[in-house]
């Protein structure tokens, strides 16, 4: 497959997509934080000074969807429909996994949103329990399906 991304000297361009047809597209993507017990159960029961982590990473990562075209240079602004963050513990794994579904109608797929939504609701983990424990490890942000566009659905077996 070629790269969209360079013009005819080599350069980067942002993908012309005016002549595209606007169709549904949806796309989830996935993170982990890994945590140790203490952090996990100060999370898990609230104890953070800083408050709520998992809901003030769940409001960060929604923000971080709405602002890609603002960090990843080549993403075109999209209105997105709709933003959905859900963030678990994982006793076992004493982990909190992060998962994000961004939709549009629209030209260009919103993979990019996803995969930042979860990026920046795992960097706010780890902003919000870095007092508590400076080891922790952001991993396993990957992109798990997206639907519609011209490349087709793509789902990631796990």
């Amino acid at each position: 497959m070629d790269f969209t991304h360079f013009n005819e000297q080599g350069r980067a361009k942002m993908v012309d997509v005016g002549e595209k047809s606007s169709t549904r597209r949806a796309a989830t993507a996935a993170a982990r934080v890994l945590v140790n017990r203490e952090t996990f159960s100060l999370i898990h029961s609230g104890g953070m000074k800083k408050g709520d982590v998992l809901t003030v990473a769940q409001v960060a990562g929604v923000m971080g969807a709405k602002r890609t075209p603002e960090l990843i240079p080549m993403c075109h602004p999209i209105l997105m429909d709709g933003i959905d963050l859900k963030l678990n513990l994982d006793e076992e794994r004493c982990s909190v996994e992060i998962q994000a579904t961004v939709s549009c109608d629209g030209r260009t797929g919103v993979e990019m949103e996803a995969l930042t939504a979860v990026s920046t609701a795992a960097l706010t983990v780890y902003d919000m329990c870095k007092a508590v424990q400076k080891d922790m490890v952001i991993t396993d942000i990957r992109l798990l399906k997206k639907s519609g566009g011209v490349h087709g659905d793509f789902e990631r077996k796990e």
